[in-house]
C-alpha cells in the first residue's frame, strides 16, 4: 500500500480541521503523522495512523533544535518511504520541506498563517522567507488559506512552482449544525482563542468593562487556554462580574447554544480563522477584526461586523450596534453566516481539492 506521511507541529489541529481529511486517506494509504504527542494522538491512532512522536519547538529560534528537527525528518523520510508528504505550519513546512526536497520526495506544503516572524519584518523575517524560497524550491504544490498570503509570497518570490487558495481548513457541516437562536434577556458574547496579546484579549477586555457598565444585560465569556501574564487580570475581571472565563474547552459548541455572537478581535496572523467559521456554521453572528483571515467569513453587516485591528473604541461601536438589533435580526445575521459556510467553506470541497493534488502527485 502507499504511503503518505503527514507533518505538523500539533495534534489537536490535526484531529479537529484534517480529521476528514485524514479519513479518506485512510482508505487508500497508510498513513503515518509525526508530530508532538498530544490528547488526541489516540484518537487518530485509533484511527489507524502511525504515529512518530517528534520533538517541535513551536516558537523557539535555536538554530541547534531545528537543526535537530530537520534531521529527524529525513530520518522518517529514509525509514517511512513515503510516497508523498503533507506539511502544516511553519517548521513542519520549512524543515520537512528542506528533508523532502534533499531526499526527492513529493511534498505538498500548507501555508496556514504567516507566523509573527513574518508579520513583524525585521532579521528574523528575512532568515524566515529565506528558508521558506529554499524549502519550497520542489514543492508540488503550496496551499494558501487566503489570497493575502499567497499575493505576499508572490511580491517576495518565494516559490514559481504550483500555488492553490484554500477556504482555510473548512468546516464539518454536520458536526457543525445551525443551532436555534436563543431569546433570553441576557446577551451572551464569546471570546474562543488562546488568551493572549495578538488574539486581540486586551480590546475585549477594555469593551466588555466599557459595555457591562452601560448594558447589565450583557455577559462576556471566555474560552481558551490563558497565557500566566493574563490569568491574574481574568480573575480580577470575574470577581467584579465583568467576564466569566471557563477555560480551555474541548467541545465549545454547548458554549455557542447559548451564545448571541462570537468576538474575535484578533491580530495574529492566522491563515483562516477556525473560530470564526465554525461560530458562523452553528448561525452565530460574528464580530472581527478587518484582516486577513478574519474578513474573508464576514460580509460586513450581513451576518458580522468587521472592526479596526487594534481600536477598542470601533469595538465598542460594533458591539452597540449589535445590541439596537432586533432579536430577528440578530437571528437572521447567524442565518445569512451559516449559508456563507455551506457555500464557501464547506469541508468536503477542500478534502476533494487534496484528493485531487495527491492523484495528480502519484500519477
Amino acid at each position: 500500500m502507499r504511503k503518505i506521511l503527514i507533518l505538523a507541529n500539533n495534534d489537536v489541529g490535526l484531529y479537529k480541521f484534517r480529521k476528514e481529511l485524514i479519513e479518506e486517506l485512510l482508505k487508500n494509504y497508510e498513513v503515518y503523522i509525526s508530530l508532538p504527542y498530544g490528547e488526541f494522538i489516540p484518537n487518530l491512532k485509533e484511527m489507524g495512523c502511525k504515529f512518530i512522536d517528534t520533538a517541535i519547538s513551536r516558537r523557539g529560534t535555536d538554530p541547534f533544535t531545528d537543526l535537530k528537527l530537520f534531521s529527524f525528518y529525513l530520518d522518517i523520510i529514509k525509514k517511512v518511504k513515503p510516497n508523498v508528504v503533507l506539511t502544516y505550519t511553519i517548521k513542519p513546512n520549512v524543515y520537512g520541506g528542506l528533508a523532502c526536497r534533499l531526499a526527492k520526495v513529493p511534498y505538498i506544503v500548507n501555508i496556514t498563517g504567516l507566523g509573527t516572524a513574518v508579520e513583524n519584518g525585521g532579521f528574523l523575517q528575512n532568515i524566515t522567507l529565506f528558508l521558506y524560497k529554499v524549502a519550497l524550491k520542489k514543492s508540488s504544490c503550496t496551499f494558501f488559506q487566503n489570497q493575502e498570503n499567497l499575493e505576499f509570497f508572490k511580491k517576495k518570490s518565494i516559490t514559481k512552482r504550483k500555488k492553490i487558495i484554500l477556504p482555510g481548513s473548512g468546516v464539518n457541516l454536520q458536526d457543525y449544525s445551525l443551532l436555534d437562536y436563543p431569546s433570553g434577556k441576557t446577551i451572551n458574547f464569546l471570546f474562543i482563542a488562546r488568551v493572549m496579546k495578538e488574539k486581540g484579549i486586551d480590546q475585549y477586555l477594555s469593551a466588555a468593562e466599557f459595555i457591562k457598565k452601560k448594558y447589565p444585560n450583557t455577559a462576556f465569556h471566555i474560552l481558551g487556554f490563558c497565557e500566566k501574564n493574563y490569568k491574574g487580570k481574568l480573575y480580577e475581571m470575574q470577581e467584579k462580574g465583568i467576564v466569566e472565563y471557563h477555560g480551555m474547552q474541548k467541545d465549545v459548541k454547548k458554549f455557542h447554544i447559548h451564545s448571541h455572537c462570537t468576538i474575535h478581535p484578533s491580530y495574529y496572523p492566522e491563515g483562516m480563522s477556525n473560530v470564526l467559521l465554525e461560530s458562523a456554521a452553528c448561525g452565530r453572528p460574528v464580530i472581527t477584526t478587518n484582516r486577513s483571515g478574519c474578513r474573508e467569513i464576514v460580509n460586513d453587516g450581513v451576518n458580522g461586523y468587521l472592526v479596526s485591528q487594534k481600536n477598542t473604541h470601533d469595538l465598542i461601536e460594533k458591539i452597540e450596534k449589535f445590541l439596537t438589533l432586533s432579536n430577528e435580526a440578530k437571528k437572521q445575521m447567524g442565518i445569512e453566516g451559516r449559508r456563507k459556510v455551506e457555500r464557501e467553506f464547506n469541508r468536503q470541497e477542500i478534502i476533494k481539492i487534496y484528493l485531487d493534488e495527491i492523484n495528480s502527485v502519484l500519477k
